[in-house]
Parts: structure tokens; C-alpha cells; sequence
């Protein structure tokens, strides 16, 4: 009994401390975390605000976005450029542009010295367009984030939706589907006109 009750302890002590090195290993990253959600909750509170140039203060120099449309900006010229297109200047697309962002899983850090970090999240955004009304979409992000200087900085940056399920299949569904009602009555309607119009010359032959 006693040999096993030893034995029960220097397993235990074995597993403790065995565990001591990954708990830290995992903690060394800790700083940096808190860092990129940093970044991410400036981008949001940036995109909220409708401020450009808050945005692309998270962005490296020559940093990549590829769009919901499928764009790519390349820079901060280009980013800018985009956003004036798109928001700001004559033949705009949307009026205002707001988000909720969520990151997904733990960021992960690559690179000899940690210096470089993959992480993805979802979005709730929701559209105001110049030609329609408002509407929501669920989107997927992507981004790749470098460390210079002791800055982390967003170098690439994907964004996507759900091209077969999202708000505005759905809403063109439904159009389609009301669409082809509002035609079969129409259809029935003309159909039951022709025939009432043809029996009455009928009957005054």
C-alpha cells in the first residue's frame, strides 16, 4: 500500500511539474495578445467612426486587403482610395459602413521570434446604400500581423461572406418567389378575362 501511495506521488509530482513549462511557454505570448486585440478593437472603433485614417494607423505601410468585392488595395493609397470610392465621393456605393467584430480562435505566432501572427474572427456588419435600405451580413476576417519596432501592424487582411447563404439571397429569394406569385395571378387574371370575354361574344353571336 505504501509503495503505491509513493508511487501515486512521483507520478503526480512528475505531471506537475512536467506542466510547469507548457503553462509558461503558453503565457509567453500573453503581452502580444493583449496587443493584436488591441489593434483589432481600434480598427472596429475606427470603422465605426467612419475614420479612415484611423484604420490604416493599424496598417503596415504596404499592407494587402482583399475586399468583400473581391478588390485588393494595396498600401494606404490604395486603401484610401478604395474607401473615398466606395463611401465618400460622387456615384458612392454605401453612405455608412458599421461592424462588430469577434476573434475566433487564439492568434498564432510564426517566424523565428514570434514577430509575425495569423488570426481570423467574424463580423456582424451592417450596410447603409445609397440605392436601398440598410442590411446586415455575416462576414469572415482574416489577417496576418507583423511586429516592427515593437508595433504590431496588420500586413494582410481578408475579409468574406457566405456567397450561397446570406441576407441578400435570401432577400432575392424572397423577391423572386413574390415576383413569380405576383405573375401567376396575373397570368390567372388574364387568363380568366380572355375566357369571360370570349363566352360573352359567344353569347351575343
Amino acid at each position: 500500500m505504501r509503495n503505491s501511495s509513493a508511487l501515486l506521488f512521483r507520478l503526480a509530482c512528475v505531471v506537475v511539474l512536467a506542466g510547469a513549462p507548457i503553462a509558461a511557454e503558453s503565457d509567453s505570448h500573453e503581452a502580444d495578445r493583449h496587443a493584436l486585440l488591441q489593434v483589432m478593437n481600434s480598427v472596429e472603433k475606427a470603422i465605426n467612426a467612419q475614420d479612415i485614417e484611423g484604420i490604416v494607423a493599424q496598417m503596415s505601410p504596404d499592407c494587402t486587403v482583399t475586399w468583400w468585392n473581391a478588390e485588393i488595395s494595396r498600401g494606404h493609397d490604395d486603401i484610401r482610395a478604395y474607401y473615398r470610392r466606395m463611401m465618400k465621393d460622387d456615384g458612392r456605393i454605401i453612405s455608412r459602413y458599421t461592424t462588430q467584430a469577434k476573434l475566433g480562435a487564439h492568434a498564432r505566432f510564426i517566424g523565428s521570434g514570434g514577430d509575425v501572427a495569423v488570426a481570423d474572427g467574424s463580423m456582424e456588419d451592417e450596410f447603409f446604400p445609397i440605392a436601398r435600405g440598410p442590411f446586415r451580413l455575416s462576414s469572415r476576417w482574416s489577417a496576418t500581423v507583423a511586429k516592427s519596432s515593437g508595433e504590431w501592424k496588420i500586413v494582410n487582411l481578408h475579409l468574406s461572406a457566405n456567397v450561397f447563404t446570406n441576407s441578400l439571397i435570401a432577400e432575392l429569394t424572397r423577391a423572386l418567389w413574390i415576383a413569380g406569385a405576383a405573375g401567376l395571378l396575373i397570368g390567372l387574371g388574364v387568363g380568366w378575362f380572355l375566357r369571360a370575354r370570349r363566352k360573352s361574344n359567344l353569347n351575343r353571336v
